[in-house]
């Protein structure tokens, strides 16, 4: 199943799923009223329906087999918003070691030990979060915008001290994820040891999107091709299978004495050769970024002043 979160012109956001090769979206809810003259509160949202997990994806199921007309809305009609446009918590880590080692080497440095001692993240703003086709604002404080190829995981089940060998339980399905970065503000802030701040903080910084596959459609997750284009033109590639820690890792590891909730987002961190750091190429005022991960889709956003 491949969920969005869409609007209709002025209207509120909406809960749907992507049918038709994703050439049209069902409103879930406009299509529950329509056959049962009621709603439901399960499809109230993509989050309501994580939080109601199989129950709410049975409901959604048995709407896609016979869909309501008046509920099939041609894609080009709505506007996609991220999956959750605010998940209840994020946490991005850094997965992939070409990237950190590239990254490293690109400003001098050499890997941090303690990288290899456990995954590591840091929390990005929930309220800086985007969907598909949505301009980013150039931050007025940077000359150096980066895109970041990524995608990630929401958890679909809570937990608490979560054994990496049932980790996957929890999973609800994953998006693509670009982490938008002003590098020059970065390198100043990670000076002070308490993460990227302003590096990452801005509106419309976490893109997201553009739906959400849910983990039993994108079966194994640590083999799918990751591309990255800036104007057409492909900036770099990569694969899951490298992901030194896996998603199994990152959840066992948050989850210690603390509880995970159902729609919280765990980002993969960069891809190696994935973000514009690592050759010291960076983006332009109205460069349009296409990330683009197998099984998942295409994320596409334009970064202007």
């Amino acid at each position: 199943m491949r969920l969005v979160t869409f609007t209709l012109g002025n209207g509120p956001p909406r809960a749907g799923a992507l049918l038709d090769g994703g050439r049209r979206v069902l409103d879930l809810q406009g299509c529950h009223r329509a056959r049962y003259r009621k709603g439901s509160a399960a499809l109230a949202s993509v989050l309501a329906m994580v939080e109601g997990g199989d129950r709410s994806l049975e409901i959604a199921a048995g709407l896609m087999k016979r869909p309501a007309k008046p509920a099939l809305l041609p894609l080009g009609e709505v506007k996609l918003l991220a999956p959750i446009p605010r998940p209840p918590q994020m946490r991005d880590f850094l997965c992939f070691e070409q990237h950190l080692v590239q990254a490293f080497k690109a400003i001098g440095r050499t890997p941090p030990q303690a990288w290899y001692e456990r995954p590591l993240f840091y929390h990005p703003s929930r309220f800086s979060v985007c969907g598909t086709d949505t301009d980013v604002a150039w931050p007025a404080y940077s000359d150096k915008i980066d895109f970041e190829l990524e995608f990630g995981c929401y958890i679909g089940r809570a937990g608490r001290d979560i054994p990496k060998e049932k980790a996957r339980e929890h999973v609800f399905g994953y998006t693509i994820f670009n982490d938008f970065s002003a590098r020059d503000e970065q390198a100043k802030d990670m000076a002070g040891q308490l993460g990227p701040g302003k590096g990452k903080d801005f509106d419309n910084a976490n893109a997201m999107g553009p739906c959400l596959v849910t983990a039993d459609e994108i079966g194994d997750p640590y083999r799918l091709e990751m591309r990255v284009r800036v104007n057409g033109e492909e900036w770099g590639r990569g694969n899951s299978r490298d992901m030194h820690w896996k998603f199994e890792d990152c959840i066992a590891h948050a989850s210690r004495s603390e509880t995970l909730h159902p729609g919280e987002f765990f980002g993969s961190g960069t891809v190696g050769n994935g973000c514009g750091l690592e050759s010291l190429r960076f983006l332009k005022p109205g460069d349009s970024v296409e990330l683009e991960v197998e099984g998942i889709g295409i994320l596409r956003n334009r970064v202007v002043k």
